[in-house]
């Protein structure tokens, strides 16, 4: 484990770390060759474009807020699934997914994959990139692979 056995504060980050992926601030709290979980703050009105984690499963737990989740994106019209406070939202290794917030408030929530692999690694590559081109292929050399955003997440 990246820091060994304690607390991660609820304010703090690994190392002191948040990054700006996205527009979302996120902030590491347990890194582990077997996971990797960090805390999420979604403004409204923001999503993470559809995508696939070919090595990892992934999961969100809604803290606050609303968050839609979309499966299926090439297979068709996407199924929507939305979740608030409490719920667990499951992403398996292989399953093309999108995250929306399209609830008009901010959302916060606990993301985690399992194993962490290079996500870690990515979300420090794109700390701050706002070039859609730049962020696709950035995470393309993490194992994370980006869909085209539906025409409708704008």
């Amino acid at each position: 484990m990246k820091d060994g056995a304690g607390v991660t504060g609820a304010s703090d980050g690994l190392d002191g770390i948040a990054w700006n992926v996205v527009g979302h601030t996120y902030t590491p709290k347990l890194l582990s060759n077997n996971a990797f979980i960090w805390h999420a703050v979604i403004p409204a009105e923001t999503f993470v474009p559809p995508h696939i984690h070919p090595t990892q499963d992934e999961w969100i737990t809604v803290l606050t807020g609303e968050l839609e989740v979309e499966f299926g994106h090439t297979k068709g019209a996407p199924s929507v699934h939305k979740a608030g406070p409490g719920d667990v939202i499951r992403m398996p290794m292989g399953e093309e997914h999108g995250i929306f917030n399209r609830s008009g408030a901010e959302a916060t929530c606990v993301f985690g994959v399992a194993p962490s692999r290079k996500l870690f690694d990515l979300f420090g590559a794109l700390d701050g990139v706002t070039d859609p081109e730049e962020l696709v292929r950035l995470s393309a050399m993490h194992e994370v692979d980006f869909l085209p955003p539906p025409p409708d997440a704008q």
